[in-house]
């Protein structure tokens, strides 16, 4: 049995406010108060777990003892079948540089150790996002959420972000970088894991 939420506030455990307001969205209708890690002057804490859910909660429990508020914290990524599910946990990685992130460089080396696997097309691939809502007294609930679909190539839109101009999903002829950014959030692995997390602790 899952743990309901009964509070009022709730900490985001994130420095993006974009994300922040998509959450807010998704929340609106359980009068839950949000605030961000930037809000409470929380800096980032070290990812250095081995799967999403282990990055997740140690986001969400930074947060929680922190504020001894209850935080939710997300981690997400793309996992492609042929690359044994890289990039994985390393999604990000992929695309940093000295001057910050670079996903068009990201998405390359994705294309580039497709075609040097000799693996056929089509190219399975999944973007996976992992919730966890965590409480002060160390409780926590997890909810995963996947997209299946498939890597294509050449980058196809300018919406979205990441690896969104290369992901195509299951059941659509057009790439999350192509799609509206409300559509694709009402399909994405990000939806998959708010319905859950919604149906388990506030519905």
């Amino acid at each position: 049995m899952t743990r309901r939420f009964e509070g009022r506030e709730l900490v985001v455990a994130t420095h993006n406010r974009g994300k922040l307001e998509e959450i807010a969205d998704l929340l609106a209708p359980y009068g839950v108060t949000l605030s961000s890690n930037a809000d409470h002057g929380l800096p980032e804490p070290v990812e250095d777990g081995t799967s999403f859910v282990e990055n997740a909660r140690i986001k969400a429990h930074a947060a929680t003892r922190a504020t001894g508020l209850p935080a939710l914290a997300d981690d997400s990524g793309i996992e492609i079948a042929a690359l044994g599910g890289r990039p994985g946990i390393h999604t990000a990685d992929w695309a940093e540089t000295p001057e910050g992130r670079d996903f068009t460089m990201a998405m390359t080396r994705a294309h580039d150790e497709l075609r040097a696997s000799g693996a056929p097309e089509p190219w399975r691939a999944k973007f996976c996002c992992t919730l966890v809502l965590a409480w002060p007294d160390g409780h926590d609930e997890v909810f995963p959420g996947t997209m299946e679909g498939r890597i294509v190539w050449p980058m196809r839109g300018e919406q979205g972000h990441g690896y969104d101009p290369i992901f195509q999903p299951n059941g659509h002829d057009v790439t999350f970088g192509e799609m509206d950014r409300w559509a694709k959030n009402r399909i994405s692995h990000r939806a998959d894991a708010f319905a859950r997390l919604v149906a388990g602790c506030f519905a």
